[in-house]
């Protein structure tokens, strides 16, 4: 009897404990799951789909060794790889404590942005060494929130989670939402060129305020066979320096503009800019046929917002001979 008494014992004990390990092990896979917001595995996202609250949104899919935005602009790749390292490092720092849990979880939900994440993944994964099957699939979605009062931290909400957690980067002092934009123009690369010698098919150059010196120079070949064409009469020059040609025509490999202006000036400011007469007009084609076409405007010395307060500002003001204003494929 006593005997039959401490095997019962023993085994109420041992439910007990299976059942605490149990329901600990689920806490904790739900936690982990609530919780995990890091993509350990950068190097196969596929696609990553940002967008906010005001119906701004980016879609950045990878593209050979570059990345795309929305399908038609080619995005600056540290840009990416900016964003790819800060979601391979984030970390969570606590949970948001429970006192400040709904108001929280209310403050992402009305000003929060939404990353979604698409990688690919096998559907037979041996060991992580046999895989097969590969398909795409969208493998994470969290929401970005605010910075916390200290600026040492991000709110961030799992989807379908019921609790939201506090997460920076290990090492870094500071925010992370700002990493995390829905602005098409923040991702796009600043190339304007970015065409070898050898796919260059012609160039044309347009000198609006002094036609003489207008021309084209057509590739004719990769031996250094040149047609230089005057554009005022169409004739062919056939004594010119091949050096300066040659380093006009090798300075399309690598051309950038240093910023956008939609967010710098207003509307009105741009379409006065882009109807009034260009000082050059650049045309490059490729050998695939493919077309990029650039109008350059005059820059004015002084800022704009000083220079607009003066009527005589075009005749007294200094032209800017360091930069000018640009307008790319027509926008």
């Amino acid at each position: 009897m006593q005997r039959n008494k401490i095997i019962l014992l023993i085994t109420v004990i041992l439910f007990v404990v299976v059942a605490f390990l149990l329901a600990r092990n689920q806490y904790s896979t739900l936690t982990e799951k609530e919780s995990d917001f890091a993509v350990r595995d950068t190097a196969s996202i596929t696609r990553i789909f940002i967008a906010d609250k005001k119906e701004n949104s980016v879609l950045l899919e990878r593209s050979g060794p570059g990345w795309m935005i929305n399908g038609t602009y080619r995005a600056n790749t540290k840009v990416v790889d900016f964003l790819l390292n800060t979601m391979k490092r984030l970390r969570v720092k606590t949970p948001v404590p429970l006192a400040m849990r709904n108001s929280v979880i209310s403050r992402i939900a009305s000003i929060g942005t939404k990353v979604e994440i698409y990688q690919d993944v096998y559907r037979i994964n041996l060991f992580n060494r046999y895989k097969f099957f590969k398909h795409e699939k969208r493998t994470k979605v969290f929401y970005v929130g605010d910075a916390t009062q200290d600026n040492m931290g991000t709110y961030m909400l799992i989807e379908d989670a019921d609790n939201p957690y506090i997460v920076f980067i290990p090492g870094f002092r500071g925010f992370l939402y700002t990493r995390f934009s829905s602005e098409p123009d923040d991702w796009k690369s600043h190339a304007v060129f970015s065409t070898k010698l050898a796919d260059i098919e012609s160039i044309s150059l347009k000198f609006n305020e002094e036609p003489e010196n207008s021309f084209r120079v057509d590739v004719n070949d990769a031996r250094g066979n040149y047609t230089l064409t005057r554009l005022s009469d169409g004739a062919v020059l056939e004594n010119y320096d091949t050096l300066k040609l040659l380093n006009f025509l090798t300075s399309f490999r690598d051309l950038r503009y240093e910023t956008r202006m939609n967010k710098l000036m207003t509307r009105m400011k741009i379409d006065s800019i882009i109807h009034s007469q260009p000082l050059y007009e650049m045309v490059l084609v490729d050998r695939d046929a493919d077309t990029t076409e650039v109008l350059m405007f005059h820059k004015l010395s002084l800022p704009d917002e000083v220079a607009e307060h003066y009527d005589f500002v075009d005749k007294l003001v200094p032209i800017d001979h360091d930069r000018f204003y640009a307008l790319i494929n027509d926008g």
